[in-house]
């Protein structure tokens, strides 16, 4: 039996939670984030049902821009320990078959398992998690990561089978990708396609006549080296030929961070004010932390201003601590490092854990 790898994408996963405890909703435009009012400013759409992303509507939006696309949409409030839950539902399912899950995040997971038809083992998991959960995935199917990774795109296809990747209908089932058909179907898509690039890569890319997947796959690795340095020029090349890692593992990723943002409802002007919400944000994460039994090594503050230019500065302590004040008193101090010129939508803080 042949090793594959099989990413398994759960189809409108925030959403489909949402729908699964309100059946009322199945077919109506559903749109998930923050407190589920439309009219708050400064909140973002977590998620969109595909009938309300037939309107325009999509991750990452702010609501009220989603309420205008679509004013008869059903907007709710988001829900982490509800999603939480249903992943861990998921997760469960997968595991209960002869493979080893990578879990990604609550609606993605990498299935790496031994088997002489894939797609007989994507259908089987896609049936399970469907009959114990109710909610439904898309499986992509390849014999590396990178591959299995972009094959769910095509296996979410629309139903009407327009172009992949436009992410607006629901899973049509299982895709293979793998070296066999890579060059027939990436070699004429845009180098935005792959993953992990996006539309700044893209454009860095085109600026050296790189437009196509083809074109990257037989780009001079030097001048991706020299463009974009050593290990990710190498990485590109590599990306263009779809080559990527083969080893799955279900060991739980250790974190070595944890991070507090705030978008505040109206701009921070006054220093005061900016200095009260970074300490008290620089306070909460530090306890959260040690309460987990983490030391803290490195301290970074982020400030986005209400233009959207988002500097982030960092400093290193100078041994490790798990006192809050520290914490409190060294983000203030990489404030000062700032040029505070505008007003400011968000401060936010991350600290590094010490390793072990």
């Amino acid at each position: 039996m042949s090793w594959w790898l099989l990413h398994v994408d759960m189809d409108q996963f925030i959403a489909a939670v949402e729908i699964r405890r309100r059946p009322e909703l199945r077919g109506l435009p559903v749109v998930v984030g923050g407190s589920g009012d439309p009219t708050q400013p400064r909140q973002v759409v977590a998620t969109a049902s595909y009938e309300a992303r037939a309107f325009g509507v999509h991750s990452g939006m702010p609501v009220r821009a989603a309420y205008k696309k679509c004013p008869d949409a059903v907007f709710l409030p988001s829900d982490p320990t509800a999603y939480d839950a249903a992943s861990a539902e998921v997760m469960d399912t997968l595991r209960s078959f002869p493979v080893v899950v990578e879990v990604w995040g609550w609606d993605e997971c990498m299935v790496g398992a031994e088997t002489d038809d894939p797609e007989a083992l994507a259908a089987e998991l896609r049936a399970a998690v469907e009959s114990r959960t109710s909610l439904t995935c898309a499986v992509g199917i390849g014999d590396n990561k990178t591959r299995a990774k972009l094959a769910t795109n095509f296996a979410k296809q629309e139903r009407s089978h327009a172009a992949p990747f436009e992410g607006a209908g629901p899973a049509t089932g299982i895709y293979r990708l793998t070296v066999a058909n890579w060059r027939e179907v990436m070699d004429h898509r845009p180098v935005r396609d792959l993953w992990g690039i996006g539309s700044r890569m893209e454009r860095n890319l085109n600026e050296l006549g790189v437009l196509t997947v083809a074109d990257l796959a037989a780009a001079d690795v030097e001048v991706l080296k020299k463009r974009f340095g050593p290990k990710m020029g190498t990485w590109y090349a590599a990306l263009g030929r779809g080559l990527g890692d083969k080893e799955v593992t279900d060991v739980p990723r250790e974190p070595v961070s944890r991070s507090h943002e705030e978008t505040f409802p109206e701009d921070l002007v006054e220093r005061a004010d900016i200095e009260r919400e970074l300490r008290r944000i620089a306070i909460e994460v530090t306890e959260e932390v040690v309460a987990d039994g983490r030391t803290v090594q490195r301290v970074w503050v982020k400030v986005r201003f209400i233009t959207f230019f988002t500097p982030i500065k960092s400093r290193k302590l100078p041994e490790p601590t798990q006192d809050p004040e520290v914490i409190a008193t060294t983000a203030l101090a990489l404030l000062e490092k700032f040029e505070v010129r505008r007003p400011i939508r968000l401060l936010g803080v991350r600290v590094e854990f010490v390793p072990g």
